[in-house]
């Protein structure tokens, strides 16, 4: 069938761009996990070249023809180099394209590209196919044969355009303010984004005798070392998303620049053609994956979201090496902690017992919940007492820094388990110290109101209504609890941004900058709030968020129309110890017994959702493979065995 395509375009002409597709649909297999198929339709178009000079010369023909005359250079230096117009504006794109795609202009090579490769999957038969085999086609094809010579040098011109098109794409992106400010290197000494420009026009105008493109990639070596050192300072002094795409798009319009000059440069040698092969098919397997993806949404989230991920990751990794013990000391004194957080929470669950008898109105109710349960979690953090489940979405992203750490080698992996021990023995402290001092304390409050008041803090009727609502058989306990863990997952995202954002924006300084500020309160005074604000204002703003998501959740579900409510280990603890007063302790054991399985259940649910979500982010954001979780498993599972008591209680010394 190939056969008879090239017979005929040979004999009567027609358009390349008609012939190239109908080429690339014989080859594409009907099923895109068929490579073979489509190797060995390749070998027997190698074999049809070799035999008959006619379709060689069509095929060849038809192939630089496009190279020469639609326009590629958008095609070499556009396709899979994230644009310049921002993630939001290209997240926009993407979804408009996909919903209505873009009009084609084929005077311009990629819309032709885009035509031929027009398969979603193309991608993956293209790469799938051995090198060995494309280069066979490629050799088939004789490019260095007379009859398309002119072809050739204007192909060769449009690369060189190309070239000189994308190096100043890179001085222009090396003068950004953004990167200056992080890098202010580049305002002493000679900018290296301005030198490669330079060196480049010199390249170019030379002749091949006289010079090669070496000193051309000296510069965008140390055009990539720059962008290492902001990355560097980034991880220090927070990010934002226009740097990270600015930093994305230097580093593909680098990769590309210098694959495009490798290129050029065989093109110059004896050998011409022939030593470029290899590396034009490098270049022609990225753009079809460039193509197959230029409307992936997906993709487009996943690759700018996770180095910023990173950077709020790594925030929230050196949060949660707090709330790691290592020593018995550290373990009490985590406990003490936790204990002077139960006694709050217990304040917090009477208030909102009052609230919710006043019967307000659905979003005043939604607000008074919010800030009840904000503000008492700032309250809490700023007494330097701990709520358990907000370790979990903290502790993940240190153990995941440690995983990335350790490159997956056994020693290392024994030190991570030993962090893991750490980590769970500490959560379990935590939640004992939340739990042991929730009851009694909300007992003691129902008693005391009792006694000042001559009348039940909690009627029978509520009571009971508390009770069942940790029922797990009867109500949707554990349910609640999962959205609760998902609650506690987005706190600890949000603390990480904010402490990325006070980083990057340099919120205590600009806060000592204030005049009002300083003579309202006195330099020393402004100093110390603006060294406070920068080590706990992520904590604070993600106890506060937290609080407010865990108070307009319920309030989001009389809205919606949906049965959406929290259940917190804490609180459902606090609402137990009065529901026991309310009762005047005479429960059966059986609903003692369902009572005490929904709280552990609930507590279970926060901690396993919201670690889960918290690691997955962690791990996704350092490209942690499956691998190292394998090996990771295995040495855990092992240690459980053997040392069981060291995930309970640490050691002595």
């Amino acid at each position: 069938m190939i056969e008879e395509v090239l017979t005929r375009y040979a004999h009567e002409g027609g358009d390349a761009h008609a012939l190239l597709a109908e080429v690339v649909s014989e080859l594409r297999p009907q099923r895109f996990e068929q490579a073979d198929r489509a190797a060995h339709m390749i070998l027997a178009l190698c074999r049809v070249l070799d035999k008959h000079a006619e379709s060689r010369a069509a095929l060849r023909q038809a192939l630089l023809s496009l190279l020469a005359e639609r326009r590629p250079v958008s095609l070499y230096v556009d396709a899979g180099i994230l644009p310049s117009h921002g993630f939001s504006s290209e997240l926009w794109r993407r979804i408009g394209h996909k919903l209505l795609p873009e009009a084609a202009d084929f005077s311009y090579l990629r819309h032709v590209f885009a035509n031929i490769f027009s398969h979603r999957k193309d991608e993956h038969w293209v790469s799938a196919v051995p090198e060995q085999t494309w280069l066979e086609l490629l050799h088939a094809l004789r490019f260095d044969e007379q009859d398309v010579t002119d072809l050739r040098q204007l192909a060769r011109d449009e690369l060189r355009e190309a070239v000189l098109v994308l190096s100043y794409r890179i001085s222009a992106a090396g003068l950004e303010p953004e990167l200056i400010r992080n890098h202010p290197e580049l305002e002493d000494y000679d900018s290296p984004f301005i030198s490669q420009n330079i060196e480049v026009l010199r390249y170019l105008k030379a002749s091949a005798a006289e010079t090669d493109q070496r000193q051309v990639l000296v510069m965008l070596d140390q055009c990539k070392q720059v962008i290492a050192g902001v990355r560097r300072t980034a991880s220090r002094d927070g990010t934002s998303i226009s740097l990270t795409a600015l930093l994305q798009r230097l580093s593909q319009q680098i990769e590309r620049q210098e694959l495009l000059l490798e290129i050029l440069s065989r093109l110059r040698g004896d050998q011409g053609c022939r030593e470029a092969l290899p590396v034009m098919l490098n270049l022609f397997r990225t753009l079809v994956s460039a193509e197959c993806h230029k409307n992936d949404v997906r993709r487009h989230w996943r690759e700018n979201v996770e180095l910023l991920a990173l950077r709020v990751t790594d925030n929230a990794s050196r949060t949660g090496e707090h709330y790691i013990t290592e020593t018995r000391s550290e373990y009490f004194q985590l406990m003490r902690s936790a204990m002077g957080a139960g006694c709050i929470i217990a304040v917090m669950a009477m208030l909102k017992i009052l609230a919710a008898g006043k019967h307000l109105p659905p979003l005043t109710e939604a607000i008074v919940f919010s800030l009840n349960y904000g503000l008492g979690f700032v309250l809490i953090h700023m007494l330097h007492f701990t709520v358990a489940t907000k370790q979990p979405a903290m502790t993940a992203a240190a153990i995941a820094a440690s995983i990335s750490e350790s490159g997956g080698r056994a020693k290392e992996m024994d030190g991570l388990v030993d962090l893991i021990a750490q980590t769970v023995r500490s959560q379990l402290a935590a939640i004992f110290g939340n739990v042991a001092l929730a009851i009694p304390v909300a007992m003691l409050i129902a008693g005391l109101w009792l006694m000042l008041s001559g009348t039940s803090f909690v009627t029978v009727e509520k009571s009971g209504k508390l009770l069942s609502e940790i029922n797990p058989f009867t109500s949707g306990a554990v349910i609640y609890a999962g959205i609760a863990g998902v609650c506690l997952f987005l706190s600890g995202l949000i603390a990480g941004y904010h402490d990325n954002m006070a980083a990057y924006d340099k919120i205590p300084q600009r806060l000592r900058a204030l005049g009002w500020l300083s003579r309202l309160l006195g330099q020393t005074r402004l100093d110390r709030m603006a060294g406070y604000i920068e080590n706990n204002l992520g904590a604070i703003a993600g106890n506060f968020y937290f609080g407010c998501l865990l108070g307009g959740m319920a309030g989001l579900g009389v809205l919606l129309g949906l049965p959406i409510d929290i259940r917190h280990i804490a609180f459902s603890s606090a609402f137990f110890g009065f529901s026991l007063v309310g009762l005047e302790f005479a429960l059966g054991a059986k609903l003692l017994l369902v009572t005490l399985l929904g709280l552990a259940l609930i507590g279970l649910t926060n901690l396993l959702v919201s670690f889960s979500l918290a690691i997955y982010v962690a791990m996704r954001s350092r490209k942690v493979t499956f691998m190292h979780w394998r090996m990771l498993l295995r040495t855990l599972v092992k240690r459980v065995l053997t040392h069981p008591a060291q995930f309970l209680l640490p050691p002595r010394s």
